[in-house]
């Protein structure tokens, strides 16, 4: 049993943070067999109980606390979409704990069936990519609760936060829900980024985490609202500032190390407008060019050093990346332009290591070119409304990932770039191409 618990941790609820890559040439990466679809197995209840074991340790340390309301309305054995903010790792043993006694399916990404995917499927997971559209995953979760009367666990912003706050919703969610005709139910935490912040290169902080378990919506809501009043209702639901919560709950995160790695979501300069050369060490964040030096305070705040705090939080910071990256595309002058090494996906055995070439981003979207000339992918900015962005991805590096059901280009940039500008502007290029 020990074992066992050691092997779902390690490999599922984000104690393993490393994946298996193979460097094969990209030509014959391309002739490597597809892997054929695979219907979703029903979940055993032994593997709950070993998932809820082996998070046991984790949630402990975090004193973790939970809170419902609403659901006496959802029977024991009636499938539900649960629904659930995405902040760290500890996400996935919080659900393992709350959802073990009722039979659900994990909606994952698929790189994270690489190497283990027999264990991933029989522990419930359904995999789909990042941002790219996917009608199989539809089918998969409409068999999931038709055929295996199974419930759905699903964190519909599909990416972490960078910044503490939310991340876009797909307009298509509500037209999924209303094809799955059952009750939805949102899982929201508090204290999980605050723990575990993706930029802070996987150093965990003390801090409490709760959780809040409410019956958003039942199967006649589901059935007699349209798609865009069940959309409103979700982008209520996912609205959230774990930096300004911080404050409001008076948390005190005093460990040395909380501004390391902040430049990746801070990345631009509000001083001299620098890109790039910010420095995030200890409890600062620093210029490179101007010297305009902030402290992330204990209490989740930004305090001026050298001079008047140019922003209060890291989230107003980054919603002013944000304007100025629609402003860049609005006078047309945004553009990425980089060398990158590139990682693909085919298939759950590796990801594949095919050598180096060069990322292009601008008003006509992605355009991934390398191998040799043997490697030529286009993507246009109406097929993504956001992007998957990582910070020291599976611990390899900062990456930026696009592709089509076929194949997935993961793209580690051989210069420092902030791919959380990147995201920034898929985001935004999305809404300008769309006139909104």
């Amino acid at each position: 049993m020990i074992d066992i618990l050691y092997t779902v941790y390690i490999e599922f609820l984000g104690g393993n943070m490393k994946i298996k890559v193979t460097e094969m040439p990209y030509d014959e990466v391309l002739k490597l067999p597809r892997e054929k679809h695979i219907k979703p197995v029903k979940q055993k209840a032994v593997w709950r109980k070993i998932m809820k074991l082996a998070s046991e340790g984790e949630l402990k340390a975090t004193n973790f606390k939970l809170e419902t309301e609403g659901m006496e309305k959802l029977n024991a054995g009636e499938p539900a979409l649960f629904l659930m903010n995405h902040s760290s790792f500890t996400d996935l043993q919080i659900t393992s704990t709350i959802l073990a006694d009722r039979q659900y399916h994990i909606v994952m990404t698929n790189d994270g069936l690489i190497g283990k995917a027999s264990l991933m499927r029989a522990i419930g997971c359904i995999p789909t990519r990042k941002f790219i559209s996917d009608t199989a995953l539809v089918k998969d979760m409409i068999y999931a609760v038709k055929e295996l009367n199974s419930s759905i666990l699903m964190f519909p912003e599909a990416s972490y936060s960078f910044d503490g706050t939310e991340t876009p919703l797909p307009d298509s969610l509500g037209k999924c829900i209303k094809l799955l005709g059952i009750p939805v139910v949102m899982i929201r935490t508090k204290g999980a980024f605050l723990r575990d912040p993706l930029y802070n290169n996987l150093q965990k902080r003390k801090v409490n985490v709760t959780a809040k378990e409410t019956y958003l919506l039942s199967s006649d809501d589901v059935k007699t609202m349209s798609t865009s009043e069940i959309n409103a209702v979700l982008k209520e639901a996912f609205s959230y500032n774990h930096f300004k919560e911080q404050v409001e709950l008076g948390i005190m995160i005093d460990e040395e190390f909380r501004a390391d790695g902040l430049e990746r979501a801070l990345y631009k300069c509000p001083n001299c407008l620098k890109e790039g050369l910010m420095v995030g060490k200890g409890v600062r964040i620093k210029c490179g060019s101007c010297e305009a030096e902030h402290e992330l305070l204990p209490s989740g705040e930004l305090s001026g050093v050298s001079r008047d705090a140019a922003f209060k939080f890291v989230p107003d910071w980054y919603a002013w990346e944000r304007e100025c990256v629609k402003k860049e595309i609005e006078e047309g002058t945004y553009g990425l332009d980089i060398p990158v090494d590139i990682v693909v996906l085919v298939d759950t055995k590796s990801v594949y290591k095919v050598g180096s070439g060069r990322l292009i981003h601008n008003k006509e979207g992605f355009r991934l070119s390398g191998c040799d000339g043997k490697l030529d992918f286009s993507l246009s900015v109406k097929k993504s409304y956001s992007l998957y962005a990582d910070y020291f991805w599976y611990e390899i590096g900062d990456m930026i990932a696009i592709g089509d059901c076929e194949m997935q280009y993961y793209c580690f940039p051989q210069v420092d770039t902030p791919v959380a500008k990147a995201r920034l502007a898929t985001e935004e290029l999305y809404k300008w191409d769309r006139g909104l």
